[in-house]
């Protein structure tokens, strides 16, 4: 839950303070009411501009893993694996030598 701070006029203010106190409600309870009931009224009407906003953000992941893909070569870039064609990991040794040392 967040907490918020709203300005109001001290008339406005002064009204909703009687409001809540003849309904027996918080100021907070009628604020959260009203911000519900706006938010419901406009969905309908703003259904079609989140469509256009998750299709952009469609547009730009794309893009993004494109970008991606053409730097690594793949979505994942894994550090054992070649990062560009013709690329070859290091060869790896023994578990627990180095350089090539035997030991007896």
């Amino acid at each position: 839950m967040k907490t918020m701070a709203i300005r109001l006029e001290d008339d406005l203010h002064a009204q909703l303070s009687l409001v809540a106190s003849l309904e027996g409600q918080t100021v907070t309870d009628i604020i959260r009411s009203a911000v519900e009931a706006y938010i419901s009224e406009r969905k309908a009407e703003l259904s079609s501009k989140a469509d256009q906003a998750l299709a952009e953000i469609e547009r730009e992941a794309a893009a993004r893993r494109d970008a991606i893909s053409a730097l690594f070569g793949g979505t994942n870039p894994d550090p054992d694996q070649p990062q560009a064609p013709g690329d070859q990991p290091e060869p790896k040794g023994p578990r627990g030598r180095r350089g090539g040392a035997t030991s007896s």
